[in-house]
């Protein structure tokens, strides 16, 4: 009877005009939001990034700005962390998916995780400061920062490597096992390469967030400027490029460099997402194949 109802029938047509003109609102709003920011950024920040600034270090005697420093902490924190969070990512991963049998610690565990990814990264650099600077006598050093950085993101690596794994058939599993391998082997040469994707996905990620990252490293790592190898730097203070950007815009006033560093960070922040997203396209492409 409702469906003959003219009135009802025009109610329902305008309801959902509404619902589909406010649904668009909402996505021009995000897309031009994404765009004015990427675009803000650049137009300010790409006119100031030159050679001498990418490639020097800061010298106060002759007032010269460089981030090469900067640049440089990054890649030691990036290769730190990834270093120490891959094998506790992936071997936790692992264990609850393929050996845990007890659900109530697989649950526990997965809720602890969920926990610690939902905390604010300035606890992190607390926490950071007073146990790895402070009780582990590792005093300010990038090495602090990135074993904090680890704590931060062991659930994303943890989380991804499991759902990938739990995304290989069981059929894979049966099959090899019917062949009479046993259960590591089944897991490193069947399991893990059906599920390389996420892994990989996770790593990248979890770079991005270690770029993106500036609260927690302000307490463990500091914002020293000083040039020195991997070794050295790893155990002495140092500011990586979200730190670098933070002193040079709010300590210094250098709103030009500042934006420059902004500019650099934005364009390794879309190279990271582009990348995530073709390894995942790669990786189907070769599963499916």
């Amino acid at each position: 009877m409702n469906r003959n109802n003219p009135s009802l029938s025009k109610s329902r047509k305008t309801y959902g005009a509404v619902m589909n003109a406010l649904m668009l609102a909402a996505t021009g709003f995000t897309v031009a939001l994404v765009v004015f920011l990427v675009l803000y950024v650049m137009i300010r920040g790409l006119p100031h990034i030159t050679w001498e600034l990418l490639s020097t270090a800061p010298s106060y005697l002759t007032e010269r700005i460089g981030i090469l420093p900067d640049i440089l902490n990054t890649v030691y924190i990036v290769l730190a962390t990834l270093v120490v969070v891959l094998p506790l990512g992936v071997g936790a991963a692992i264990y609850l998916t393929e050996y845990a049998t007890n659900r109530r610690v697989v649950v526990a565990i997965e809720y602890a995780a969920e926990t610690l990814s939902g905390i604010p990264s300035i606890i992190y650099g607390l926490v950071g400061m007073l146990f790895f600077c402070q009780f582990l006598s590792m005093r300010t050093s990038l090495m602090a920062g990135a074993l904090t950085l680890v704590i931060m993101n062991l659930p994303t690596i943890m989380r991804t490597t499991q759902e990938s794994l739990k995304a290989v058939p069981q059929s894979y599993r049966e099959g090899a096992f019917g062949l009479g391998a046993g259960k590591w082997r089944v897991i490193r040469t069947v399991v893990l390469p059906s599920c390389i994707d996420g892994v990989i996905t996770g790593c990248i990620l979890s770079v991005g967030r270690i770029l993106g990252e500036s609260a927690a490293l302000l307490f463990t790592a500091g914002f020293a400027h000083a040039l020195n190898g991997l070794f050295k730097g790893l155990s002495s203070a140092g500011a990586t490029l979200t730190v670098a950007l933070y002193v040079y815009a709010k300590e210094q006033g250098e709103f030009d460099v500042a934006f420059a560093i902004a500019a650099i960070l934005m364009m390794l922040t879309l190279i990271i997402n582009m990348s995530a997203t073709l390894v995942g396209k790669y990786f189907q492409k070769r599963k499916n194949s």
